[in-house]
């Protein structure tokens, strides 16, 4: 018996909205994690019954995972429980062009060796540096100015950036500064193999910046989230106008180990 076309779309319409709401739940997730089931709704516009069964189906499926939130500060009773996405998740925002890059990536490690694989990650560095620039000029020279317009520019390539300082206000310290934070990196299956790609990166937000920067965790290296930290008490030079050109050798950054023991991706 033929079904009548509304009761078809009545019928599959359920599970599209679903599908469609599990995304963008995953995908605040992979933004702004560790991320509280409140905080989730408020941001989506949902109920908070509601997302909380799509969180228990997506723990079940092993997509997010429980995270402390890294700060925030805590009322009495026990705290609310926040969530990122696991190594499943991540790779559930892969597509299978991740590993077509990989396996490429091998190829030309095989035939050329490691180096030609360095040379293509600055290649592809400095193209990204060069449209990020004009933006960072644009902010001026204040550290914290131009941490915001690469936040706003990494987002734009779908990175998932964001920013929160650390440390003492106007203190000279050199732990003080600003977490730059990516939640997402759409070379992530590549970098897991190819450290490269993220040594390339780092080099480049030190030009941008005009400061040395380090980075502290990685989404390669099974961090929820990649943390770049950028001082400001002491800038090392005036930030460059426009990127070095692609085919200069950059100054490799000195790994940097998190907290919980990873370096540099």
């Amino acid at each position: 018996m033929n079904i009548p076309v509304h009761a078809a779309t009545t019928q599959v319409a359920p599970a599209a909205l679903e599908s469609r709401t599990r995304d963008r739940i995953l995908q605040v997730i992979s933004e702004r994690g560790p991320i509280t089931a409140a905080t989730l709704a408020a941001d989506l516009g949902l109920t908070a019954p509601a997302v909380r069964r799509h969180l228990e189906n997506l723990e079940e499926a092993g997509l997010i995972a429980e995270r402390e939130a890294a700060h925030g500060v805590r009322g009495r009773g026990r705290p609310a429980r926040s969530f990122v996405l696991s190594d499943a998740g991540h790779q559930g925002l892969e597509s299978d062009y991740d590993h077509l890059a990989t396996e490429a990536l091998r190829f030309l490690a095989r035939e050329s060796g490691e180096d030609a694989v360095r040379r293509f990650a600055e290649s592809r560095v400095a193209e990204l540096e060069g449209r990020y620039a004009a933006d960072l000029a644009a902010a001026g020279t204040s550290t914290a100015a131009r941490v915001d317009a690469l936040v706003g520019a990494l987002t734009r390539d779908g990175f998932a950036a964001s920013a929160r300082p650390v440390g003492e206000p106007d203190s000279a310290s050199p732990f003080t500064g600003i977490q730059l934070c990516q939640g997402h990196c759409p070379v992530q299956h590549a970098a897991r193999e190819f450290p490269q790609f993220c040594d390339a990166e780092t080099d480049a937000f030190s030009r941008l910046l005009g400061v040395h920067v380090q980075r502290l965790a990685t989404l390669a290296h099974g961090d929820h989230v990649c943390t770049t930290f950028v001082p400001t008490s002491k800038p090392l030079s005036t930030p460059a106008a426009t990127p070095a050109p692609a085919t200069s050798t950059p100054a490799r950054s000195t790994p940097a180990r998190s907290k919980e023991g990873s370096s540099t991706r």
